[in-house]
């Protein structure tokens, strides 16, 4: 499958116009919105690796800087916007209503792919918003920041993280305790935080490529059953 055409979109929310990347193959089995972590943006370079893969298994995709450029300034300086998941969150809000408005991804069902802080952000979102999130999945991510709305959370949640960093699994473990929602923890051997080593970005992609064909293609057929 060749992979589609990248177009850039604006985004309105609430509080800021937001600047993404979309790109759709033909027939899509759903939309995935990405939520990036820490400090980071829809150019990351792994998040785009991500998408790529994802395409190729017949999503379309769109990847949001979920700050603005001021606000990116101030973070770079104060750290703080980028922990402010409550507030990340309603962004993402801000996105999905763009998806369900938009001609060509309103039928479509939606998943959230969150990583680092975004993680938190994204579930966060699918708690406050569980009619419109069929799936998430989150990389290397800290599920624990969503705190008391994990509990909140309907959609299917898949937690992946690299073998190699023990901190974060010991968080996994324990936002997987407090999710109600069907879940799975996948450690990645040989992984660190970022997926750098030879292979473990592509285990990303097979395992949220395989997370979400099940659960949005799920969701598409109660759609067309209808």
């Amino acid at each position: 499958m060749d992979e589609p055409l990248e177009r850039p979109v604006e985004i309105e929310t609430e509080d800021a116009t937001l600047h993404g990347d979309f790109a759709a193959p033909t027939g899509a089995l759903g939309v995935v919105l990405f939520a990036h972590g820490s400090g980071s943006g829809r150019h990351s370079p792994r998040n785009r690796f991500v998408a790529r893969g994802l395409q190729r298994a017949g999503f379309a995709t769109l990847l949001i800087d979920l700050l603005t450029e001021d606000e990116e300034r101030i973070d770079d300086v104060t750290h703080d916007l980028r922990f402010d998941v409550a507030w990340l969150a309603g962004r993402l809000t801000g996105a999905m209503t763009w998806l369900a408005d938009d001609d060509e991804t309103g039928s479509l069902p939606r998943g959230l792919f969150g990583a680092s802080t975004g993680a938190a952000a994204a579930l966060i979102a699918a708690a406050r918003r569980p009619e419109a999130v069929a799936a998430v999945v989150s990389r290397g991510g800290r599920p624990d920041l969503a705190g008391g709305l994990l509990a909140a959370v309907r959609a299917p949640t898949l937690l992946i993280v690299g073998g190699d960093d023990t901190k974060v699994i010991e968080l996994n473990e324990q936002a997987q305790r407090a999710l109600t929602a069907p879940n799975q923890l996948a450690i990645v051997p040989g992984a660190g935080h970022l997926f750098e080593g030879p292979g473990t970005l592509e285990s990303v992609v097979d395992l949220a490529s395989g997370w979400f064909v099940e659960h949005l293609r799920a969701a598409l057929g109660r759609r067309t059953d209808a």
